[in-house]
């Protein structure tokens, strides 16, 4: 599987005056995956993040998206076409009075054909959920269908990679539940490939594989199950696992032996009723 995002030796700090935010990061991003970092707050995941489409780029090192070099300003917009980015806030993306006219937003000021537009806003509005507001003020909608249009936005521009820093910290059980049940489906269905920053364990049990970061520094990657499973090393960082696992790892504490890679609901019961049966 070939590369969406190449990650070689980044190095990256603010200022002279400021550490290093990034410390000789390498990472592949694979084209189609579902990629998530996780890490305690000042740990520079955002700032990685931003490197993925070019709104910072290294100090020392380079970052690639596909075989173009973040660093060349020449292909900026190449780079934005291919990675788009979806923040913790959605009003802070959202420019429009109406649904349907935020969508269109980036495509007229790409210069997108008139009838081109029409396709595309129809077709994002429906991948992400919220065809139905289309006529609607997006102050009026709630934080999860805001975060939906400020996706559809993105979904519209027809990005190859779509990077959410921390898209659902803001929002209730339902509206997270929502906006995590749209990035799946744009991941499955559609190909895009999706890195996910977040602080919430059972989002982060639904990638392909999980990045774990810690002062600048990439700690470890692996599957969820893999990283999961090391209960004691995930807490050591100032970091949670899943209800799941945690429970696991109690259970075991108490002189149990179950397995800590159980991540969803299903399988720890069934984990539980087979303990229980023996």
């Amino acid at each position: 599987m070939s590369n969406m995002i190449t990650v070689d030796n980044l190095w990256f700090r603010y200022s002279e005056e400021n550490d290093w935010a990034l410390k000789g990061l390498s990472l592949e991003v694979k084209k189609g995956e579902f990629l998530c970092v996780l890490g305690s707050n000042g740990c520079g995941k955002s700032t990685l993040a931003k490197h993925f489409n070019a709104i910072l780029v290294p100090e020392k090192g380079d970052v690639w998206v596909e075989d173009i070099n973040t660093k060349d300003e020449e292909k900026l917009l190449d780079i934005r076409q291919k990675v788009g980015m979806v923040f913790q806030n959605p009003d802070n993306q959202i420019v429009a009075t109406v649904v349907e006219e935020d969508v269109a937003f980036a495509l007229e000021n790409m210069g997108v054909p008139t009838e081109e537009i029409r396709v595309r806003i129809d077709e994002a509005m429906e991948a992400a959920g919220i065809l139905k507001y289309k006529d609607r003020a997006p102050h009026n909608l709630s934080g999860g269908q805001k975060q939906r249009v400020a996706i559809a936005g993105i979904i519209a521009m027809r990005p190859d990679c779509i990077v959410l820093d921390e898209p659902t910290a803001m929002l209730d059980p339902n509206g997270r539940a929502k906006v995590i049940k749209t990035i799946k489906q744009l991941n499955r269905e559609f190909g895009i490939t999706v890195v996910l920053i977040t602080h919430y364990m059972d989002e982060a049990a639904q990638a392909d594989r999980i990045v774990v970061m810690s002062k600048g520094n990439i700690e470890k990657i692996g599957t969820p199950r893999e990283i999961f499973s090391q209960v004691e090393w995930v807490k050591s960082l100032a970091l949670d696992v899943p209800q799941t696992s945690d429970l696991m790892h109690q259970l075991n504490a108490y002189g149990y032996s179950l397995p800590t890679d159980t991540i969803t609901i299903d399988e720890c019961a069934a984990q539980l009723y087979k303990f229980l049966e023996e």
